[in-house]
């Protein structure tokens, strides 16, 4: 289990960009055992697997949180991980743009309100 847990920390490292993952740290207090399920199993299990690329990863992951439309944190999250892997911003608003076809309208723009956070957010720190 040590090794899935590098491995998914790894990954949720380059995800995040942190060297710290908040994910995890946010837990700490709280549920720590639910920090480490969240690196060894979303992270060290899914995540790693080398079938998709992790940009592509990020592109489904959005998709499935802006659908849920319950899940800001975590889709802004999300966003950031995809411009992290490589995504475009035009990828990241085209994938959101696409979730109104299937989730609906509000979620897309929830998603999009999500995505101008994150990008107003990284131009900021530029």
């Amino acid at each position: 289990m040590e090794q899935q847990y590098e491995r998914g920390l790894k990954a949720l490292q380059f995800v995040s960009g942190e060297a710290e993952p908040s994910v995890v740290t946010s837990l700490a207090d709280i549920a720590p055992e639910l920090g480490r399920h969240i690196v060894e199993f979303g992270y060290g299990e899914i995540y790693s697997n080398p079938v998709l690329e992790p940009r592509d990863r990020q592109l489904v992951t959005l998709g499935a949180l802006a659908a849920l439309g319950n899940a800001a944190p975590q889709l802004r999250f999300h966003i950031n991980g995809a411009l992290n892997a490589g995504c475009t911003r035009e990828e990241v608003v085209e994938a959101l743009t696409q979730i109104a076809v299937y989730a609906g309208f509000p979620a897309a723009i929830n998603a999009m309100t999500a995505a101008r956070e994150v990008f107003a957010a990284r131009d900021a720190e530029d």
